[in-house]
């Protein structure tokens, strides 16, 4: 359970004034605290409902209602009693049974009262984890939807597929689908010590393992070499597949390696790196928070060599 979960359902007096629609019923048919399952969708049901969950975004940002240390996603039936109306919109599936949308709405739209703009990155912790991820694969739905409306080929405006996640052109048949760039994440380690390095677009303090995007033309593992080698100079070995997670800020799908040191002596890119070195993993320097995969390899490479 997430920080600021009860794992109760909040009692109608500890409601916010939300005017018709109160904290629980803007909550929906299920406590968003609670675990559940999601099940991944295309086609919308026919019979849309007030409980439906709206993933509501403003270019890059989306809107919830925030109460104490926890955000809710609000209803299909809070945002129509708002007045808001979606400009794009994008079904994603089931929630614990609650149908699950993402939708883009109007800059100028005034916020409903109540209701604050966030970064989605932001609401880690704030919101359950599934709900978070299903938050991240709106976002890029969204963006994409808003980005092809028109046809990249001939002009003309694009319809979306019946049959797949795509947009189809009528004049040309060009097919668009959801951009997702691929990218790869490496811990690479050296006698019981993580390499670890500091961007410049880091906050402040912060170091993470390296990681950069696929080229075309390259295979994962000629990227890892390619990355490491260009950002600090190292050459490393045995390379070993971890794991992978979407990265929707924008739209990365993020590949996770481990490797040994190979050799070389660290040289920055002086471009990209303001420092970088290695850490035993009782002297870690300040590092990625739990929702990235670049943290679950810091933590991999802790558990190993604490």
């Amino acid at each position: 359970m997430q920080r600021g979960s009860t794992g109760t359902r909040r009692s109608a007096s500890n409601s916010p004034d939300c005017g018709k629609v109160t904290f629980e019923e803007m909550l929906g048919p299920v406590e968003q605290s609670d675990r559940g399952m999601f099940e991944p969708g295309l086609i919308a049901p026919l019979d849309a409902a007030d409980e439906d969950l709206w993933f509501s975004f403003r270019e890059d940002r989306v809107l919830v209602y925030l109460k104490g240390e926890q955000a809710c996603i609000p209803t299909a039936g809070f945002m129509h009693a708002r007045k808001m109306v979606p400009e794009h919109r994008q079904y994603l599936g089931s929630w614990n049974g609650t149908h699950c949308y993402a939708v883009g709405l109007r800059g100028e739209s005034s916020l409903p009262a109540g209701m604050v703009e966030r970064n989605l990155r932001h609401l880690y912790g704030l919101i359950d984890d599934e709900l978070f991820w299903i938050g991240g694969q709106g976002f890029q739905l969204v963006t994409w939807d808003r980005t092809s409306q028109f046809c990249g080929r001939c002009g003309s405006r694009m319809r979306k597929s019946e049959h797949e996640r795509a947009k189809v052109c009528p004049s040309c048949g060009f097919r668009n689908y959801p951009r997702i760039s691929p990218a790869v994440i490496v811990a690479v380690i050296r006698e019981k010590r993580i390499l670890l390095a500091r961007a410049f677009r880091f906050p402040y303090k912060l170091y993470s393992v390296i990681a950069g995007f696929v080229e075309p033309g390259e295979t994962l593992e000629q990227c890892v070499e390619r990355e490491v080698q260009e950002e600090v100079s190292i050459e490393v070995r045995g390379l070993r597949y971890f794991g992978s997670q979407p990265w929707p800020f924008p739209n990365s799908l993020m590949i996770a390696f481990t490797a040994e040191y190979g050799g070389g002596e660290i040289r920055i890119d002086e471009d990209e790196i303001m420092d970088a070195g290695w850490f035993a993993a009782d002297d870690l320097p300040p590092v990625p928070d739990k929702v990235s995969i670049a943290r679950r390899l810091i933590d991999w490479f802790v558990e190993k060599h604490s």
